[in-house]
């Protein structure tokens, strides 16, 4: 029965809102401006950073890396979600699902991570600015980063393997805009508590654990900060951490808001829009804070432009 419930999956349909075509054709130029939007300011964070030698610092290096996660954490969906919005036929192969799903565990799963790191770096930043050199060094910034990357990689993989080997029964209608974990092991005909204590586990490692790090770290900045003697060494060194603690809260704040709040028995299309927004606004959001909040940032920007309209 099993295998005959495997093999007869080739495609899953994604409900979406299908039911509101007045609200799909709202969506799309919305969507599309922010997804735009996201991918060139999470472009110019990475060559800003890349480009200017004054910005190949671990905060900078570590920020690039979060522009690539929120490139790829869009990309991963938003422009299927954009055809499906001036479609009917949405649907999406049994693979395409799979790797969709991988991919965006993957990336959330990372980003977790690497606010964490961030924050870590900071820490050091403030709290150890003699010996931030020798402790943040270039291997080290690496090798965190990597970590981040390959070990959340590998924990989605296993995810989303776990949950497409389960036999799927039914009509295979997936009621979400993209091939999210939990709505797919709705589809399931078998028991799915292994599958669901595997993402209860993940989601403790990484979201109560790394929060509870990052509280930690500003906790430390902040008692480091009231001693500096100066007002204008204490804007500097707030200044420095006020970005990183937006993204944090935005990020931080929207799961909780999504994950955390009691589920009706019918999903709401409410529920469904706001999911849609906070996963492009936020990706979008980023480079956003980091170029207002940041003159490093506006300096090396307006100096890459600089070089650039000269040489052409």
């Amino acid at each position: 029965m099993e295998l005959a419930n495997w093999t007869e999956v080739s495609a899953f349909f994604l409900k979406g809102f299908s039911g509101y075509p007045a609200l799909e054709h709202l969506l799309f130029p919305l969507c599309s401006a922010m997804y735009l939007v996201t991918l060139l300011g999470n472009v110019a964070i990475v060559a800003v950073s890349v480009l200017d030698a004054h910005l190949h610092t671990p905060m900078y290096f570590f920020l690039g890396n979060l522009s690539i996660l929120d490139i790829c954490f869009t990309s991963s969906f938003v422009p299927l979600m954009l055809v499906h919005l001036l479609s009917v036929q949405k649907t999406i192969s049994f693979i395409g699902c799979a790797i969709q799903m991988c991919l965006g565990l993957s990336t959330g799963s990372t980003e977790c991570v690497l606010l964490a790191v961030m924050a870590y770096d900071r820490y050091l930043a403030i709290c150890q600015p003699l010996r931030y050199p020798v402790l943040m060094s270039h291997r080290l910034c690496l090798l965190l980063a990597g970590a981040a990357w390959v070990l959340c990689l590998l924990k989605s993989v296993a995810e989303t393997v776990i949950a497409m080997r389960l036999p799927f029964c039914g009509h295979h209608v997936v009621s979400h805009f993209s091939c999210e974990i939990l709505a797919v092991l709705k589809l399931a005909c078998s028991d799915t508590s292994v599958n669901e204590g595997f993402l209860l586990v993940g989601a403790i490692l990484l979201l109560p654990l790394p929060l509870a790090f990052i509280c930690l770290s500003y906790t430390l900045i902040l008692a480091t900060v009231l001693r500096v003697p100066s007002a204008a060494g204490r804007r500097k060194a707030f200044s420095t951490c006020s970005a990183h603690l937006a993204v944090v809260l935005l990020f931080y704040g929207t799961v909780i808001f999504i994950y955390m709040k009691p589920k009706s028995k019918e999903a709401r299309v409410s529920d469904e829009v706001f999911t849609v927004l906070y996963a492009v606004v936020t990706p979008m959001l980023n480079p956003i804070i980091y170029s207002l909040r940041n003159k490093e940032v506006k300096e090396a920007a307006r100096k890459v432009w600089g070089r650039t309209w000269t040489s052409w």
